[in-house]
């Protein structure tokens, strides 16, 4: 490929593992998600009840509300975000088990996903957005 035919975007992909290392209470991952949506002027009524149930019911889904992927791009030079979708689940995870390999992805195809697998994690990222009717991932 020549420079005119390379492609600007550029699909990132993270995927983390964090430990709640708090109760949701008032001062936890809860507490500052609630505060976020009581702080968030254009939210409306109808979402903001919806948001502040699903908040109090999952830390996950607190802490994806307070994950901004505007925030991991939003300091470097000539990156412009176009499109986010992110994320969370409650997940039982053991750091001494073969099964959480960081690098399992990356053996044999430099990191690439396959077209199925990459459409598959898609359409689950949004039936899950779907299901929660939280905040939109899309910019």
């Amino acid at each position: 490929m020549t420079g005119e035919d390379t492609s600007r975007f550029v699909r990132l992909r993270v995927e983390m593992v964090v430990e709640v290392c708090e109760d949701g209470g008032g001062s936890g991952v809860t507490g500052a998600a609630l505060r976020r949506i009581s702080e968030d002027e254009h939210m409306p009524a109808e979402e903001r009840a919806h948001a502040e149930a699903a908040v109090k019911e999952d830390e996950a889904e607190a802490l994806a509300y307070l994950v901004d992927p505007f925030d991991l791009v939003s300091d470097i030079p000539g990156v412009e975000l176009t499109q986010a979708s992110w994320s969370s689940e409650l997940i039982d995870y053991d750091p001494d088990s073969p099964d959480w390999d960081p690098d399992e992805d990356d053996e044999g195809d430099e990191g690439a996903v396959g077209y199925a697998e990459e459409v598959a994690e898609q359409e689950d990222a949004e039936e899950r957005e779907e299901a929660r009717g939280v905040r939109s991932g899309s910019v």
